[in-house]
Parts: structure tokens; sequence; C-alpha cells
């Protein structure tokens, strides 16, 4: 009787174990069917002429084509571009040496700094894109006697300060995972501060830094709000406001529908982030497969 009932115990945990499993994996694929089927959609449009989405007029490249022969696209692709790129190698820089110099101060101020860099983040964006909007507003009447400050290097300001928190807060975990008596060593070996910040703590916390960067490039390419509120002429658009991506698409979005063209440009950028993400997981794989044999090789 005691076998019969655990062994019917066990049956009732296998079962259960079971059905987390299915419901899990069910759970896991209607959430990518839900995220990845429209854009598979957009991929299909993106090969047929039709000027409306789910209507098919014949297999065509015609709407790549005139994605390359579109001046007002290619101008804000070429000002996304640039503006993402900028704004994150200085958002990068301020946020990296941000989390380092919080790191090795006193604890006062590390949680000073740890709160104060948190507040952009949960706030809402449309409270920065206001408050800067205020700054260079005040800034043009006070300081330069009334002058229109917004231009490429209001928008560029906008979209650092709202990448930095996100480079401190992807450095910070790799600082402290590391091992704080790695920089004393290197300073005690003969390493001047400079290098042993570029030899010793730098290779370290690359892997955050790293993060941080290709998140500061996302969180540019896909913004809006702080867009809309800081930009003005200048860049690509000459004397023109200029257009970025998401400006140009709610601009379009007033007008009437979408330009079709954008359809190939979705597929582009799909292409290259998916492109991306394989080529640093193959690289991260390759470089984990060398450590665990140069382990096993130190072992022997």
């Amino acid at each position: 009787m005691v076998k019969a009932k655990v062994q019917s115990n066990e049956v009732k945990i296998k079962r259960q174990s079971l059905l987390r499993k299915v419901f899990g994996q069910c759970a896991i694929w209607i959430v990518l069917l839900l995220m990845y089927v429209p854009i598979l959609v957009l991929i299909a449009s993106s090969f047929t002429d039709a000027d409306v989405i789910g209507q098919w007029n014949g297999f065509s490249f015609e709407l790549y084509a005139r994605l390359f022969q579109s001046e007002e696209i290619g101008i804000a692709l070429a000002n996304t571009i640039v503006l993402a790129l900028l704004s994150a190698s200085i958002a990068t820089l301020l946020g990296t040496l941000g989390a380092i110099g919080t790191f090795y101060s006193k604890k006062v101020w590390q949680s000073i700094c740890e709160n104060v860099t948190q507040i952009p983040v949960v706030n809402a964006e449309i409270v920065i894109a206001l408050s800067l909007t205020v700054l260079f507003v005040f800034a043009g009447n006070a300081i330069f006697g009334g002058a229109n400050l917004f231009s490429f290097w209001t928008l560029l300001i906008g979209h650092v300060i709202l990448a930095v928190p996100f480079v401190y807060l992807s450095v910070k975990p790799k600082l402290q995972q590391m091992d704080p008596a790695l920089y004393e060593a290197a300073l005690d070996l003969g390493c001047t501060q400079k290098q042993a910040l570029f030899k010793a703590t730098l290779p370290e916390i690359l892997p955050g830094i790293a993060s941080g960067f290709l998140l500061s490039i996302t969180l540019s390419l896909d913004d809006f709000i702080v867009t809309a509120f800081t930009r003005g002429s200048g860049l690509f658009s000459g004397e023109k406001t200029i257009e970025t991506l998401s400006t140009l698409v709610q601009a379009k979005i007033k007008k009437g529908p979408i330009p079709p063209e954008m359809r190939a440009l979705t597929t582009f950028i799909f292409l290259a982030v998916l492109i991306l993400v394989v080529g640093v997981t193959i690289y991260r794989n390759v470089k984990n497969g060398q450590s665990k044999h140069r382990r096993g090789r130190r072992a022997k």
C-alpha cells in the first residue's frame, strides 16, 4: 500500500511538471507569435507594390527601388543613424565614466548618484522632453538675447540625456562583479592610474559598456517624444526642421497612409538587427568555448 501511494504521488508530480512545461512552452510561443507575426507580415508585404497591406499584386522589388529613389526617406534615415551613433557614443562615455567614478566614491555619494540616475529611467519621457524644452527656451531668452537655440545640437543633448542613465545601469553590475582588488593589484605592479584603468578595469566591464552602447542606439532610433520637442534645423535637413524616421512616419500618418517604401526600409532594419544579434551570439559562444578550452588545459 505504501509503495502504491508513493508511486501514485510520483505520477501526480510528473503530470504536474509536464503540464507546467506544456503551459510554459505554449505561453512562450503565443508571445513570440504576437511579437513576430506582424513583423513577418510587414516583411512579406514589402515584396509587392500594393499600397495597402494585405493586398497582393504579385511578387515585386518595386518598393525597394522606390526606397532608394526617395530623397525624403534617405535624409530622415541619415539623420536618424548619425544622431543615434553620436548620442550613443557620448552617452556611453559619460555613463561609463560616471559609473566608474560612483563605484570608487564613498557610500554616501554612491547612494545619491544611484538615486538621481534612476529618476530619468522611471520618469515619464514627456517630462524629460518638456523640461528640456523649457531649459532651451529659458537659455535662449536669458543668455542669448531671445535666440532660437533649437537645432541638431539641442536634439543631440536630449538623446544623450535620455540614454546616459541606461548606460550607467548597464556598466554598474559589471563593476560590482569585478574583483575590487584587481585595480589595486595593477597599481602595486607598477601601473599608473590611467594604465590600471585601461588594462585592468575596462576589459572587465567591456560587456556592460557594449550593452549600454547598443541600448543607447536603440533608444535613439525609436525615440519620438524627445525628438519632437527638442529638434530644430540642421544636419542633412539643411535649413528645414530635422526629420528622423519616427517624426517622418508621424507626419505622414497625419496626411494619409504610411508610404509603402517604409515597409522595405523596415525589412532592412529588421535584417540588420537580426544579423547583429546572431553575430554577437556566435562571438560570445566562440569566446566562451575558447575560455573553457583554456581552463581545461590549465587544469591538466
